[in-house]
């Protein structure tokens, strides 16, 4: 492994698959950014599954050739299909091994006009700050007030950014992670007071019933007391829950408004907030409890309608 290269502004890496026009929305969100100019673009393109997703997958991979306007643009185009765990695992790992961090996306968001500013000050102030080990750009729409910008426990994955320090502490062994879970009896926290259910898919993904990396980058930094750093205001909307994805149903409980301001970044304390805590908690317990109910009664209608 070569020496690290290291650079006031994070190389961003992308994850693509058959979603041509969600990746051109993605992009165009993107160069509406300060500091684009400034910053390399490093697209992995996964291989198709079978031979109905060849065209849309070509697609994708001739838009990225023609985009413009970051410092540079590298496209790896993976022969054969990976899957997404295993493609952002490789891909993250290579880009922050060469870059020492990484800003990561994938082809299912959109970005404020603030995104990359806030990113790249936070990757930069919170560099030597161990505590911390990942930058995040959405916030779930709680309803309730947060502060600018607050800390909670674990690490999350729509629109991030991490260190090497951080990724490393990354374990792929689901097993292992559920085991220290379990011996520490910290089910409970680490699925925000029972309100939301990461150790089931957790124990999901062992089983095979998921290949959630996310997951697995949860609990990594939950165990070893790590935190996120999020916005009060989001930077990122997952757009992909329009059925077209391959692991998102349709879905609006998580639709935001991107913020329309920078989020203005200061010396808050670093330790987990209790007021985003309660907010997250909140949040997972009656906001998503109550699209969930809405959307089983659509499914309902809907079925009945055509009886």
């Amino acid at each position: 492994m070569g020496s690290i290269k290291y650079n006031k502004f994070a190389p961003i890496v992308l994850f693509v698959y058959n979603r041509p026009i969600h990746v051109q929305k993605l992009i165009s969100s993107l160069l509406c950014n300060e500091y684009i100019q400034y910053s390399d673009l490093i697209v992995y393109a996964d291989g198709p599954k079978n031979s109905k997703d060849i065209d849309l997958v070509q697609q994708t991979r001739t838009y990225i050739k023609s985009i413009s306007g970051f410092k540079s643009l590298r496209l790896i185009e993976r022969s054969i299909n990976c899957g997404l765990a295993n493609n952002i695992i490789d891909g993250v790992t290579s880009v922050i091994n060469e870059y020492g961090k990484v800003i990561v996306l994938e082809d299912d968001l959109v970005v404020s006009p603030y995104f990359l500013k806030y990113m790249n000050d936070a990757l930069n102030m919170y560099e030597n700050e161990e505590e911390v080990v990942c930058i995040h750009g959405y916030v779930y729409p709680v309803k309730k007030s947060l502060p600018e910008t607050f800390f909670i426990k674990g690490a999350d994955c729509w629109g991030w950014a991490t260190w090497k320090r951080g990724w490393n502490l990354f374990c792929k062994e689901g097993e292992i992670l559920l085991k220290n879970i379990e011996r520490r009896n910290l089910k409970k926290e680490f699925d925000f007071d029972n309100s939301y259910p990461y150790y089931r898919m957790l124990k999901h993904q062992i089983e095979g019933k998921n290949n959630s990396w996310a997951v697995r980058w949860y609990a990594s930094a939950f165990l070893h007391d790590k935190l996120t750093l999020y916005p009060g205001r989001s930077l990122v909307n997952q757009i992909g829950m329009d059925g077209s994805g391959t692991h998102c149903d349709t879905n609006e409980m998580f639709d935001v408004t991107l913020a329309n301001s920078p989020i203005v970044l200061s010396n808050i304390n670093i330790q987990e907030s209790k007021q985003g805590r309660k907010a997250f908690i909140y949040y997972f317990r009656y906001i998503m409890f109550y699209y969930k109910v809405k959307a089983r009664f659509k499914r309902i209608l809907k079925f009945s309608r055509y009886a």
